[in-house]
């Protein structure tokens, strides 16, 4: 099982959902780095569970605890170790599922590849595993300051924002409990997320990442592209069904001769749907692009499926499960972009 992430900046991570803690090791954060404590516990609180009703009602305080790596306030080139207590687990509420595959959960692959699985939860491919990511990205923040990282809900379900980022105003995103930059779109994506938790059923949505004042020369124009990059860790984020940057899916439909990003005298260009990356590599123009979340597969509904050895059966959810995740995978998406870029900075300082 791969539980590492990066190539210079790296974060191997431990833990399940429902055991004691969950935690990991931050490896190449470069020493001398000054560290707000406060600023990584505010990003943990972002994602916690139990932080609205329109979320999972599971309470956790994800309150982190620096084991090595930091003295006074400041990194020391060494491993950084942390863990996060589990403190609020009720495993019988899974007591139902253990010889049963909840659909669309990856109870049966699991068990097709290990031979065991554990079934409180999903063990290691929970979503509780993300709030490491969170620290990781957190501390990658401080090592790319003058990199912005802005990530917020664009839809939930069939309710779209109608503006382009450029239009919005990023300080809204934290007034509302679905994080999304537009008010009014925001109004309506709680009542709908409040109207799809009262049927026991899910919904999904789009989170749209904006990087901004990023370096031109970031990534490889081969294997490493920093796009693929940027994807890859998008993709590895429990639900995400898709991923598009720039123009995406809606380049496909355009004319060169409508696409081609124009360039001005100093090197920017006029248009940008090229999202920033040329090649695999910055162009020094803001980076964006679109995450899609898949609903939720735990359900408070009755459905079908088979045990473990083949049997029809009929079960329901239980317990405490997000009708949509993509407010708390806000943070998420942010983090993991911070991670990336961070590690793409490094790189390309060692080759400097």
């Amino acid at each position: 099982m791969s539980n590492s992430f990066g190539k210079l900046f790296t974060l191997t991570t431990f833990g399940e959902s429902h055991g004691p803690a969950i935690g990991g090791v931050i490896d190449g954060c470069p020493a001398g780095i000054s560290l707000d404590l406060e600023a990584v516990q505010h990003e943990l609180d972002r994602r916690k569970p139990g932080q609205s009703k329109i979320t999972t009602q599971r309470k956790e305080p994800d309150q982190v605890e620096f084991l090595s790596g930091i003295f006074e306030g400041k990194t020391t080139g060494t491993s950084i170790g942390f863990q996060i207590q589990n403190t609020n687990q009720k495993s019988k509420d899974y007591s139902h599922n253990v010889d049963v595959y909840r659909p669309s959960h990856a109870d049966y692959t699991y068990d097709q590849k290990y031979g065991i699985r554990d079934h409180r939860g999903g063990g290691r491919s929970s979503a509780r595993e993300t709030a490491n990511w969170i620290v990781g990205g957190a501390v990658a923040k401080e090592v790319i300051k003058d990199i912005k990282i802005t990530a917020f809900t664009s839809s939930v379900g069939d309710i779209f924002i109608d503006k382009p980022y450029q239009e919005l105003d990023f300080s809204e995103i934290e007034n509302n409990i679905v994080r999304c930059a537009d008010p009014d779109a925001a109004k309506k994506m709680i009542d709908h997320i409040s109207e799809i938790k009262k049927q026991g059923d899910t919904v999904g949505g789009t989170i749209t990442c904006v990087i901004q004042n990023v370096p031109g020369g970031l990534g490889e124009p081969i294997f490493d592209k920093l796009h693929a990059a940027l994807g890859g860790a998008m993709l590895s984020i429990n639900a995400v069904k898709g991923f598009e940057y720039g123009s995406g899916f809606c380049g496909a439909k355009m004319k060169g001769s409508d696409h081609n990003d124009l360039f001005n005298q100093d090197g920017t260009t006029q248009s940008n749907l090229s999202g920033g990356i040329q090649g695999g590599i910055s162009n020094g123009m803001d980076i964006y692009f679109r995450v899609a979340f898949k609903p939720v597969a735990t359900l408070i509904q009755k459905q079908q499926t088979i045990d473990s050895k083949g049997n029809k059966v009929e079960m329901q959810g239980r317990g405490r499960h997000d009708p949509c995740v993509v407010p708390r995978a806000v943070p998420i998406v942010e983090a993991l972009s911070a991670m990336v870029m961070a590690d793409f900075y490094l790189m390309a300082r060692a080759r400097s």
